[in-house]
């Protein structure tokens, strides 16, 4: 008898030490939060040599992705980083489940923060952050003041929010000095107040039901786990079946779990229904509706530590559960969105290492060439040149690739401003017979170096055409000039 109430209290005194190191998946995802927030807010301010780390800016037609800024023409790298997109979900997913959810989804920060922080902490309209199956009660006056603040300090932070959202288009700078005119934006400031309104409408009066009902997430999700997808699970080994495989309730009171199963550990407390956020009871199963919070392992973890037990619910997989052997990590589906990854990765940055620093377009006109009466041979071309960096440059262009083609027109460099476009009419011209063929004007391939006269790295070569006449219509031209 001595001997077991000194296991019991040896247990119980490990149980309040690792009690005491403890630190609740809550807290964690507290301090996660706050990261993916600051980094959120503060990154749209950030800008290497005028450029945003990531700024779809439809305002100036440009993507600006890792601190280099690329223009309309150079949108090819959009399907890449859609590719990224789409991969990395399905990897996250059939790797943690819904751990996005839980962990960065901005749905989910913002419902922390205005039912945890500021009805639970600041207002104490709730009572326990412990319990969010209680709602407020909304029949006394003095919580529908508190309601009423809730929502317009909500109100405030909406508007930030969506503002934030808005940054990633339109630079924060230029956005600050666009509200300054209202009137003069109407659609920019149409979409930050539609914004902010439903995220007000989102966040206080929809709640969790946009992640069980509207989310299209959670429906993905179901087709991407296997048993080896880490979750949220409920070890009804340890603790006992509480529901049927229908998801029917099967046990109402510990009599109940004890015929069922004799060494059946839970306690029937409900401590994990209490705190979940969508409210399902996690003993049930997989569940759509579960966004791996982890609250309610947290919930458990601290009533079965004080009995000197483990958590009956934990962060692990299907497989580790039944067969108690490790989560198998790298599997086949797990390796091959790591390789289409690291394709889309690598395909990226090198399509992105191939930057322009200047755009030109180079476009014939309808006329194909002019013989002048000295026999000089022209041909006409619209260029389009665009400067993509953040300072005035000066440029002009060359033939490289034929001595005997010179220009005639532009004869001197010209000045491009930064973002804008300028249209040369551009005239190249040969005095030599180039080609001697009597059946057909020849084509003749050429390249062109257009470069910023005050910038060396800045060059771009195109391949265009110069078309020499027919051989005999050139000499006739000449015939005609002698008479």
């Amino acid at each position: 008898m001595a001997t077991v109430s000194v296991d019991a209290k040896s247990k119980k005194n490990r149980a309040k030490e690792y009690l005491k190191n403890w630190i609740p998946y809550r807290y964690k995802r507290y301090f996660f939060f706050a990261f993916v927030t600051v980094i959120s807010l503060v990154l749209p301010w950030i800008k290497i040599n005028g450029n945003h780390f990531f700024l779809l800016n439809f305002d100036h037609k440009q993507l600006h992705l890792f601190f280099v800024r690329f223009d309309m023409q150079e949108l090819y790298l959009m399907p890449f980083l859609l590719w990224i997109l789409f991969f990395g979900i399905f990897f996250i997913t059939t790797l943690g489940g819904r751990v996005w959810c839980g962990w960065s989804c901005p749905q989910t920060i913002f419902r922390v923060i205005y039912r945890d922080l500021i009805e639970t902490k600041l207002l104490h309209l709730r009572k326990r952050i412990s319990n969010k199956q209680i709602e407020p009660d909304m029949s006394k006056f003095e919580n529908k003041i508190k309601k009423v603040i809730a929502i317009l300090l909500w109100s405030t932070l909406a508007f930030i929010a969506a503002a934030d959202f808005i940054w990633y288009f339109v630079p924060p700078e230029d956005f600050l000095q666009y509200i300054q005119n209202p009137s003069d934006h109407p659609i920019l400031m149409g979409f930050w107040i539609g914004t902010a309104l439903f995220l007000i409408a989102d966040v206080v009066f929809m709640k969790e039901n946009f992640c069980i009902y509207i989310c299209p997430y959670a429906r993905v999700q179901s087709v991407l786990y296997d048993e080896d997808t880490f979750q949220t699970v409920y070890d009804y080994k340890r603790g006992g079946r509480i529901y049927d495989e229908h998801g029917h309730l099967i046990v109402h009171n510990k009599n109940e779990l004890k015929e069922q199963s004799e060494n059946a550990e839970c306690t029937l407390c409900e401590s994990c229904v209490k705190v979940c956020p969508t409210h399902i009871d996690i003993r049930k199963g997989m569940q759509l509706e579960c966004i791996n919070c982890l609250e309610c392992a947290d919930a458990c973890t601290k009533v079965m530590g004080a009995l000197g037990k483990e958590s009956l619910v934990r962060w692990t997989s299907y497989h580790a559960l039944e067969t108690g052997e490790k989560t198998r990590v790298f599997r086949f589906r797990i390796v091959a969105y790591i390789v289409m990854l690291t394709l889309a990765f690598v395909a990226l940055f090198y399509m992105g290492s191939k930057k322009e620093h200047m755009l030109l377009n180079i476009n014939r006109t309808s006329q194909l060439y002019k013989i002048e009466p000295n026999g000089v041979v022209k041909n006409s071309y619209v260029f389009l040149f665009q400067n993509t960096e953040n300072e005035k440059h000066k440029y002009y262009f060359e033939v490289v690739n034929n001595k005997d083609i010179k220009i005639a027109r532009p004869k001197k460099p010209f000045d491009v401003i930064p973002g804008k476009k300028v249209k040369k009419v551009v005239i190249l011209y040969t005095d030599k017979a180039l080609v001697k063929d009597t059946k057909k004007d020849t084509p003749i391939p050429i390249t062109i170096r257009a470069y910023a006269v005050d910038d060396p790295k800045i060059s771009v070569t195109r391949k265009t055409i110069f078309v020499f006449p027919r051989w005999d219509i050139y000499q006739k031209k000449q015939i005609n000039k002698n008479h």
